[in-house]
């Protein structure tokens, strides 16, 4: 058997013909590289476009739907406050029909009661007092609130000197101070005993009155 291998004759041709195709082949393959850049290129901006829209849908989306809720929050609070009004008003006109009949309060007789007087006459001691109540040797102002909290405490003592000033024809005589309120925390009421206020609240249709530690002022 021949094993001779027939071998080509090695020439300057034959090198340069080798050197020839392997160019191709790399120029072919860094084309085919390029090609596949440039797609990936292409899906990426493809990509970001669709994202920036998705985002900008995104942000229109949020902004509608913050307004949609901050109009319902608007809308809330005006109901609530709207309520807020209602308890305050049913707790004023509660009060003032209770006090106007019955007229008694710390064992004294009240000739007058009135409601909801607004002073602004006097600069920096402008007032509206909720319900006063007077006889001929002592007032009685009684702020109302729906729900009598420690906070009102201060603005019942502050009433006090405001009306000294708005109403100083009845400065000669003894001036009670009165919390009324549908419901009292504990606190608050023990509080306003501590002041020398007194707390009057709402029992099924009446009144209660506590008037321990009262004091004049």
């Amino acid at each position: 058997m021949d094993n001779t291998i027939d071998k080509q004759p090695i020439t300057p041709e034959s090198v340069l013909e080798s050197v020839r195709e392997m160019f191709a082949i790399s120029r072919a393959e860094d084309e085919r590289r390029a090609a596949e850049a440039d797609r990936r290129a292409a899906e990426a901006d493809r990509r970001a476009a669709e994202f920036d829209q998705r985002l900008e849908k995104s942000r229109a989306e949020a902004a509608i739907e913050y307004k949609e809720l901050r109009d319902i929050v608007k809308q809330t609070n005006k109901q609530l406050g709207g309520m807020g009004n209602s308890n305050g008003d049913a707790a004023q006109e509660f009060f003032y029909n209770s006090l106007s009949r019955k007229k008694m309060l710390f064992g004294e007789k009240f000739d007058l009661v009135i409601e909801q007087e607004s002073r602004k006459s006097i600069v920096g001691f402008e007032a509206e007092y909720d319900i006063i109540m007077f006889n001929g040797k002592s007032v009685c102002i009684i702020e109302v609130k729906y729900k009598a909290e420690e906070g009102d405490i201060q603005s019942v003592l502050q009433k006090i000197i405001t009306f000294r000033k708005n109403f100083p024809e009845h400065n000669n005589k003894k001036i009670y101070l009165a919390l009324a309120g549908m419901s009292f925390h504990k606190k608050t009421e023990k509080k306003c005993k501590d002041k020398g206020i007194a707390v009057i609240k709402q029992v099924g249709d009446t009144i209660e009155v506590c008037d321990e530690n009262l004091k004049t002022f």
